[in-house]
C-alpha cells in the first residue's frame, strides 16, 4: 500500500483562526503573548511531504509568506477543505510554482468549493482567462485515490450547516473548521497515527467550530495515538493552555513539522 515505507513529514504552515492571531488593527489582543511566537498564528494550512509527494493542505492569505518561512518550493497537489477565503485566499500565489514547475497544478476538494472559486477567481478560468493567470486543474474529491506514494481518503464533516472535506493522508488524518463528524468519517479516522483537529477556544460551545474539550473527546474517542489542534483563536495562550492538555493531545504552532 502506498505510504507503508516512506516517513512523512508534517510542516504547520499556519495554525490559525479566520481572522489570524493577533487580527488585523490588534484588536482583542488582551490575551496574545508578544513574548512567545508560538502566539502568533497565520491561517490554518499545513504541508505534507513523502518521498515522492509536496502536497499542500489549503491556501491561504498569508501563503506567500508561509512559503517563505517554511522553505517551500514545489507544490506536486493541492487539498482544499472548504471556500472560506481564510483557506482559498492565497490561490493567485500559486502562479510562481505553475511558472517554475511548466504545469497546472491537480487540486481536489468538494464541488461546492469548486463553484466558488470560479466564481471568485473567474479571470483564471474561461475563454477570457487572464494571461498569466494561476493554472489549477481542480476536481471534486468523492473517494479514495492513490497519489504516488499516497493514499488520499476524503474526510466529509460538518462546519455549521456547510459540508466540507478533511483528508486522510497514509496515516494522518486532518480535519479543521470541524463542529460534527459523522460516524462514517469516524471509521475512516480510526487506525490513523496522527489526527490534526480544530479546537477553537476553551468555551463556551461555537455553533460551527469544535471548543477544545469536544475536540479532546473526539480524540479520545477515536483512540488516535497522537492528536494536534489547530485553528485557535488569541484566547488559546500556547504555554498555558498545552499545560492543561492531556497526554496525546497538543496544540500545533507555526512552523511545527513532526515526523509520521
Amino acid at each position: 500500500m502506498p505510504g507503508d515505507q516512506s516517513t512523512m513529514k508534517l510542516t504547520f504552515l499556519g495554525t490559525g483562526t479566520s481572522m489570524g492571531v493577533p487580527v488585523a488593527g490588534g484588536f482583542g489582543g488582551k490575551e496574545f503573548s508578544k513574548e512567545d511566537s508560538k502566539d502568533e498564528r497565520y491561517r490554518a494550512s499545513a504541508w505534507v511531504q513523502t518521498e515522492e509527494s509536496s502536497i499542500l493542505v489549503d491556501v491561504g492569505p498569508e501563503f506567500r509568506l508561509q512559503t517563505l518561512r517554511a522553505g517551500l518550493s514545489h507544490i506536486d497537489l493541492v487539498l482544499v477543505t472548504h471556500e472560506h477565503m481564510d483557506h482559498i485566499a492565497g490561490l493567485d500565489d500559486l502562479r510562481p510554482f505553475n511558472y517554475v514547475q511548466e504545469q497546472a497544478l491537480p487540486l481536489y476538494t468538494t464541488a461546492s468549493c469548486i463553484k466558488a472559486i470560479r466564481s471568485r477567481f473567474d479571470y483564471m478560468f474561461g475563454p477570457d482567462r487572464y494571461p498569466g493567470a494561476v493554472s489549477v486543474d481542480m476536481k471534486e474529491l468523492t473517494e479514495t485515490i492513490t497519489f504516488r506514494d499516497c493514499r488520499i481518503t476524503p474526510l466529509p464533516v460538518r462546519h455549521g450547516k456547510l459540508d466540507i472535506l478533511g483528508f486522510r493522508i497514509n496515516d494522518l488524518s486532518y480535519l479543521t473548521d470541524v463542529k460534527s463528524i459523522p460516524d462514517k468519517t469516524k471509521e475512516r479516522i480510526r487506525g490513523s497515527k496522527v489526527m490534526v483537529l480544530s479546537g477553537l477556544r476553551w468555551k463556551p460551545p461555537h455553533p460551527t467550530h469544535l471548543t477544545i474539550p469536544e475536540a479532546i473527546e473526539v480524540a479520545r474517542e477515536l483512540e488516535v495515538p497522537q492528536t494536534y489542534l489547530i485553528h485557535m483563536n488569541s484566547g488559546v495562550v500556547h504555554e498555558e493552555t498545552s499545560k492543561k492538555l492531556p497526554e496525546g493531545i497538543d496544540l500545533s504552532y507555526d512552523g511545527l513539522t513532526i515526523e509520521i
